[in-house]
């Protein structure tokens, strides 16, 4: 089984580029998106081409801003949208498709911001979603996938020094979210396969230059269940696909 995770930032602007070429040359078997910027129907239209997929949204109640998506050739046993917790659920950040073996998680995990003004609420929304992966966990293991918003580790962004401590998604604060989940039994598919691989990241700013010269950093991920983890084939970056300021990550399951 094939899994693909990707930011589209715009599933409407992104459907008028190469989005359809690249999905029939990705070949997947689940993808999950983040931040559609759409509501329903919009999804439904916009993704009317994929008409053999299963198709599920989770849209916020502000138009045009944030929100997930999943398409799926295989039908789930179950869909629910969101943590359960109502300050965090207005936004469509979270979509579980519950399947025979494992819970897939798509998140699209809240910006601290350009000036950091909700690095406080960040920190809230971490552990509440962490308390809800652990408890979905005791039923079968879970599988998240999504913008975490966060590079973890120096190696995960291209200058770690100059961002330490000052930019959204490299604050400690952040780091710690990530550190709750890794030490609370989530496996980094892609680090736990590569642990010495640089340079390789999944966003990258639309300033002039960026991308051509790979100035980025990995915020999308993989992370699994510890339990979950010898189904874990391989993971991987499509660094080449475009389209969006991120690009698509996934992980193959055998």
């Amino acid at each position: 089984m094939k899994i693909l995770s990707w930011n589209v930032n715009g599933i409407r602007a992104i459907a008028k580029k190469t989005f359809f070429k690249d999905l029939e040359l990705i070949d997947y078997d689940i993808l999950c998106l983040q931040e559609i910027k759409a509501q329903e129907n919009h999804v439904t239209e916009t993704l009317e081409p994929l008409n053999d997929y299963y198709i599920y949204s989770n849209s916020a109640e502000r138009p045009g801003y944030s929100g997930t998506a999943v398409i799926s050739k295989i039908k789930p046993l179950n869909v629910t949208r969101g943590i359960n917790i109502k300050e965090h659920d207005t936004e469509g950040r979270v979509l579980c498709l519950e399947f025979e073996l494992f819970f897939l998680v798509n998140v699209y995990v809240p910006n601290s911001g350009s000036e950091l003004k909700r690095l406080e609420y960040r920190k809230h929304w971490d552990i509440s979603f962490y308390n809800y992966l652990k408890e979905i966990e005791r039923v079968k293991p879970v599988i998240v996938c999504g913008d975490l918003n966060v590079a973890h580790k120096e190696i995960d962004l291209a200058h770690p020094k100059a961002n330490y401590n000052k930019t959204a998604g490299y604050m400690q604060e952040e780091i710690d979210g990530m550190n709750r989940l890794i030490n609370g039994g989530f496996t980094d598919t892609f680090r736990s396969l590569y642990p010495a691989e640089t340079e390789r990241y999944t966003w990258w700013s639309y300033r002039a230059g960026v991308r051509s010269k790979n100035i980025g950093w990995r915020i999308d991920y993989f992370l699994v269940s510890q339990s979950f983890y010898p189904s874990v084939k391989n993971a991987f970056i499509l660094e080449d696909i475009t389209g969006s300021d991120h690009c698509p990550v996934g992980i193959i399951l055998q």
